[in-house]
């Protein structure tokens, strides 16, 4: 099975919620009119895709009509497939350019942090890089040990303090490392903390300083896992974790057996932070890079 098919069959879900409902809706041969782009938006609102995003899709679609740029339910959806593809481009591409780069990965609890860095170090050794990873989640101790186990599976090189030790020495440590060692990447696990929460908050940000004392334009990228599941909540904690520490990316799990895969327009539409990843099954091969056109074409096609 081909990527593309593979994500069609993970994608699933989201289709039937999303496209499916929308081509229910769409008059075949009959007219397209007010009533039809109410009914598109009221499924996309209810699809999580979101309001921002919803109300540019139902505008343009209002304009094509008015210009006679769609006449029948085929343009309604190559509209469509268009504009959501142009809603999620732009610097979807982790920003790899340095050595060591670093990658700081933050998150709340529950949504598969140090499974996504253990996946996203095997995607990379892959490619034939040389990857540290720290275990800067000294809150709880099976992370420290579930990271260990990862590093081992994949070929990474662990760098760990004790439990309850500072996170942001054992960043700096691993970054030191990296760089007498001439290793391509650094990724920094970090401990599950609720987007309310400012003292976990203040950690991060000691991290990010640490780091800079380093390399000063460190971390290259700070990569907020969202599980898509959490439907709009997912936007919630994107805006207060862009807020606290400044975000590069998100990288969205679970998008596998969910309906609620539009969270990932609403995310770019509403916070402006592209997608750089997306987890579509439990294999160790199923991180995979976002390519806006592919998880578009995915839901369409």
């Amino acid at each position: 099975m081909g990527f593309l098919d593979k994500l069609k069959e993970k994608l699933s879900k989201t289709k039937q919620h999303i496209v499916e409902k929308i081509e229910a809706v769409i008059p075949i041969g009959g007219k397209i009119d007010e009533s039809t782009i109410e009914e598109i938006e009221e499924i996309l609102i209810s699809s999580d895709v979101g309001v921002k995003a919803t109300e540019e899709i139902t505008g343009i679609l209002r304009r094509k009509i008015k210009e006679g740029g769609i006449k029948d339910a085929s343009d309604v959806k190559i509209v469509l497939k268009e504009e959501l593809i142009n809603l999620l481009k732009n610097n979807t591409s982790l920003n790899l350019k340095n050595t060591p780069s670093i990658i700081l990965v933050v998150g709340v609890n529950g949504v598969g942090k140090t499974t996504t860095i253990g996946k996203l170090g095997y995607k990379f050794v892959n490619e034939g890089k040389s990857v540290v990873f720290a275990a800067a989640d000294t809150f709880r101790a099976a992370a420290i040990e579930q990271l260990e186990i990862w590093a081992k599976k994949v070929g990474a090189d662990i760098i760990k303090h004790k439990s309850g030790a500072d996170p942001a020495a054992i960043a700096f440590d691993a970054l030191e490392h990296a760089k007498a060692q001439n290793k391509d990447i650094v990724i920094i696990d970090t401990a599950g903390r609720l987007h309310t929460k400012s003292p976990l908050m203040e950690e991060l940000r000691k991290i990010n300083r640490v780091l800079k004392k380093s390399i000063p334009e460190a971390p290259h990228e700070t990569l907020l896992i969202v599980d898509a599941t959490t439907g709009q909540n997912a936007i919630r904690q994107a805006s207060l974790f862009n807020e606290a520490i400044g975000l590069t990316g998100v990288v969205v799990t679970k998008l596998d057996g969910t309906a609620k895969g539009g969270v990932i327009f609403a995310i770019k539409k509403e916070i402006g932070i592209p997608i750089k990843l997306i987890g579509i099954g439990e294999g160790i091969d199923d991180l995979k890079e976002f390519i806006p056109q592919e998880f578009v074409e995915a839901l369409f096609d």
